[in-house]
């Protein structure tokens, strides 16, 4: 069993510990996380929808992403990725997301956002939103894959911060 897949049975273990459901707004990492998620068995207890916002007028228009976030901090910032976590929330109803947004490369980097920028978030609606940035190194796969690793123990890692805020 690979890690991914330990992750996410773990994950499905905490939400259904707590009745929660999860949403995913998903955008360098192109539905990856989602995958890895639904291919747990009985993975449609606890994980209610996922979006692929790939482009920025999909993070406007499907999560509600303010145009001027995207203009002023980009796509990849920790303000774009806390949007995308809440208007997950939003066009859903669940009781805890995760986005992601980042450079996968090869292309796309600059000196202040090189390839590897990744920007997760989670939030709950009693509790808020929680960002956490990271800067990966390795190909596009490889950084896609640490992307969904780290979302995976980023969403742990919230529940249980999110849970004792109650």
């Amino acid at each position: 069993m690979s890690t991914l897949e330990q992750l996410c049975i773990q994950l499905g273990d905490e939400l259904k510990k707590r009745q929660w459901k999860l949403v995913t707004a998903e955008s360098c990492t192109g539905g990856g996380l989602s995958y890895w998620i639904t291919s747990i068995a009985g993975s449609s207890n606890w994980f209610e929808r996922g979006f692929v916002t790939y482009s920025n007028s999909a993070k406007e228009e499907c999560l509600g992403i303010s145009s001027k976030t995207i203009n002023h901090f980009g796509a990849v910032s920790e303000q774009t990725a806390r949007e995308m976590a809440e208007g997950a929330l939003h066009f859903s109803k669940a009781n805890i997301s995760a986005a992601i947004t980042g450079i996968a490369g090869p292309d796309g980097g600059t000196p202040d956002k090189p390839v590897g920028t990744v920007w997760i978030a989670c939030a709950n609606i009693q509790s808020g939103t929680d960002a956490k940035k990271f800067l990966f190194e390795g190909n596009r796969q490889i950084i896609r894959e640490k992307s969904i690793k780290a979302a995976l123990e980023f969403i742990l890692e919230s529940i249980v911060r999110f849970a004792e805020k109650k």
